[in-house]
């Protein structure tokens, strides 16, 4: 059993013993402060954990080959969409399944550097994120609202550079964890996270860039779209009654006034969800992190089943940005079963070759197969 006074209070942010050096060792949630209270929580909070690791590798990766395949679905714009679903696959692949092991080892137990390296690159996923989501908001508010500099603004090589600054500006946003020894665990979410409470000034930094600043942009970049389309909506239509007199000459009369396609304007919805659920999941623990910053004393005051609920929302939201891809946008919900019909249909092919090659008596699925065969 850890000596608990060696270990920082919980309830702000640490849970890392003085000196620590690398070594595994383990702080029970049920011993440590900031342990849940309640014994099913650890059950409910795996449970969660692994449908999103689930669902945010198969859907991650059915975005990516969704954009690879389909030609509908290479355009400037969806290379902030692939760059979006690495940086949710990032955190499926390493982060997550160190935090599954210390929620099944009542504690982390992966040692010190682990600790650092998972810690940052959950941060590194989540700025990139956010980021992404921005670029895809400015991406989308230039070709509806500018889309005559679109093609300049938004060309091949230009669109490859805004996608590595904003994983450039994700490091760098990132980088100062290591400096001000930010990066600790917490065994109220079972991971190693960044402590609100290190540095108040730290952290209203980190809750202005990650947040407020990107959700003030990505909000102004949909806010003008919205007007566009209301106006386009507001157009008055010709009277299909008879004309009298004789028809005006071409380019004379009022202006119909922008026009929005219905694909763009789907495109536009899609992405505007996506959005709205990255601010649904994200908002509960960056408004924590913003109180304790502004009143450290708030920190043992925030409920730790709340705060555990929030991080865990926050989580989630990595697999449900394929989920929003798919119900709202045809062309990826296509491409989605395209992609299923393949990766099914691929052993009862492979059944169907043995089967005719062999000539073998076939059963259940394989029987129409040799029917084919014998014919």
């Amino acid at each position: 059993m850890p000596n608990l006074e060696s270990f920082s209070d919980c309830r702000t942010g640490s849970c890392s013993p003085p000196g620590w050096t690398g070594a595994p060792r383990r702080l029970d949630a049920a011993e440590g402060p900031g342990g849940l209270p309640f014994p099913w929580a650890a059950t409910l909070l795996s449970s969660v954990l692994i449908i999103t690791i689930v669902v945010d590798i198969i859907g991650n990766m059915l975005v990516v080959i969704s954009v690879l395949r389909n030609k509908k679905l290479r355009k400037a714009g969806n290379a902030f969409v692939v760059s979006l679903a690495l940086a949710d696959l990032l955190v499926a692949v390493y982060p997550y399944p160190l935090v599954l092991t210390a929620i099944f080892n009542g504690g982390w137990i992966a040692g010190h550097l682990q600790c650092q390296l998972s810690g940052f690159l959950m941060g590194l996923s989540v700025v990139g994120s956010t980021f992404n989501i921005a670029g895809i908001a400015v991406n989308r508010y230039c070709y509806m609202c500018h889309g005559l500099r679109y093609d300049k603004v938004f060309s091949g090589g230009n669109t490859a550079r805004y996608v590595l600054l904003a994983w450039a500006l994700a490091v760098v946003a990132v980088a100062p964890n290591w400096l001000v020894g930010s990066l600790r665990y917490d065994a109220r979410v079972y991971s190693c996270t960044f402590a609100q409470s290190v540095s108040a000034l730290y952290t209203a930094a980190v809750v202005a860039v990650h947040f407020l600043l990107p959700v003030a942009v990505v909000s102004y970049c949909y806010l003008r779209i919205w007007i566009l389309v209301v106006r386009a909506g507001r157009r008055v239509k010709p009277n299909p009654g008879p004309r009298v007199g004789p028809d005006p000459a071409p380019g004379v009369g009022p202006d119909p006034g922008p026009r929005v396609k219905p694909r763009d304007l789907r495109n536009f919805l899609t992405m505007f969800a996506a959005f709205a659920v990255f601010a649904v999941c994200w908002a509960p623990i960056n408004l924590i992190g913003l109180a304790v910053a502004l009143d450290a004393r708030l920190g043992p005051a925030v409920p730790e089943w709340l705060f555990a609920a929030s991080y865990f929302l926050a989580y989630s939201n990595s697999c449900l940005n394929a989920v929003v891809y798919g119900a709202l946008n045809h062309n990826f919900r296509q491409e989605y079963k395209r992609i299923a019909v393949i990766i099914f249909r691929a052993p009862l092919r492979a059944n169907e070759l043995t089967c005719c090659g062999s000539r073998s008596v076939c059963f259940d699925l394989r029987a129409a197969c040799c029917s084919r065969c014998s014919v």
